[in-house]
């Protein structure tokens, strides 16, 4: 986690709304150029109601974020709802954001609010906000244009003020570009976009962030107060972070585990895998695998073409089985599936 909160002790706690909130600066934990910006964007969009769209990669608190901009909010009384994009399939995700009425399917005991009428004058975080299916994707865009919605198997229409921060750790750009996600929905959530720099970018703050995971787990462990070595901070210091903060956390977290009783964390408590090696780079070569015509050829046609081949090999490859199809292109079944839908007649690839 790249943002972190911390309360002026230096203790992560939750807020109750029994006070008003502090400003970000006061609770998050570094002062590089990098995340004095951050910073700046929460003061600035904290009390509007324009959702925004945050953006960084795995583990750079995107979350810890979402939960700053709704605490500098006039929302902050109540608190912030989130949810998981790709953590439901498709038709319990529906049910968790809009709600249902009881027998709306199977399993659908008792009437239930979803995530939006739980968020009514809060704030609702959508976390991997990619992942969203294409058919949810134009239900959400309605929500976010006209306030209001349906529950699953009701035609009873809930309208709600709820403030909308998305976060994501791919571009969105991207999958728009290649029609898995509806280029309407992505301007409608990016209307104010966040991006988090990974910790490999603000060195300056890894200091700070070493003493306050010590002091916070020190304390939660009931343990005395340990300090770091300058050899093990300077190593600290050196290594890239590619898990960022939430592997920086976790690594302090084993080496106060490592050191016993002893007071003083050295550098060989902290146990830093070698990231992997990138892929080998390709050179380009004008012998590719087919020859651009002297006429020139329609590029996303062509693109599309060989996209759709692939698809067509996967599934006669595995006997139809999109989940064994997906894994042998490395998709998530959900892409694979929108590409189905997005590259042919939806008979066409049935059953």
């Amino acid at each position: 986690m790249n943002i972190l909160w911390a309360d002026p002790t230096g203790i992560q706690r939750p807020f109750t709304g029994a006070a008003a909130p502090a400003p970000a600066a006061d609770w998050l934990v570094g002062r590089s150029p990098a995340l004095e910006a951050v910073t700046e964007i929460i003061r600035l969009v904290g009390p509007r109601r324009s959702t925004v769209l945050i953006t960084g990669e795995t583990g750079t608190g995107k979350e810890l974020v979402a939960r700053a901009i709704h605490r500098a909010s006039p929302r902050a009384a109540l608190p912030m709802v989130a949810v998981n994009c790709s953590a439901l399939p498709e038709h319990l995700l529906e049910a968790e954001l809009f709600g249902h009425v009881k027998g709306a399917f199977t399993g659908a005991v008792a009437t239930r609010a979803g995530r939006f009428e739980q968020a009514h004058k809060s704030t609702l975080f959508l976390d991997e906000i990619a992942d969203l299916p294409l058919e949810l994707q134009a239900k959400l865009l309605r929500v976010l244009q006209e306030r209001e919605f349906q529950r699953l198997g009701s035609s009873e229409t809930i309208k709600v003020d709820v403030r909308v921060v998305a976060a994501t750790n791919v571009d969105l750009a991207e999958r728009v570009r290649r029609r898995e996600f509806r280029e309407d929905l992505y301007y409608r959530l990016n209307v104010i976009p966040l991006w988090i720099p990974p910790l490999r970018e603000r060195p300056g703050d890894i200091p700070l962030l070493v003493e306050h995971f010590v002091e916070k787990i020190c304390r939660q462990e009931g343990l005395p107060r340990k300090r770091v070595s300058r050899e093990a901070m300077e190593r600290l210091e050196r290594y890239r972070w590619p898990g960022n903060v939430r592997q920086l956390e976790n690594a302090v977290e084993m080496a106060v585990a490592l050191s016993g009783a002893r007071e003083l964390l050295e550098a060989a408590d902290f146990r830093l895998p070698e990231p992997p090696a990138p892929p080998p780079e390709v050179p380009f070569s004008a012998e590719a695998p087919f020859r651009l015509p002297d006429g020139g050829l329609d590029y996303e046609a062509t693109i599309a073409g060989i996209e759709r081949g692939l698809l067509l090999q996967a599934l006669e490859r595995t006997g139809g089985n999109k989940k064994r199809a997906a894994a042998l292109l490395r998709l998530k079944r959900t892409t694979f599936t929108a590409k189905l839908k997005n590259l042919a007649p939806a008979s066409e690839f049935s059953g």
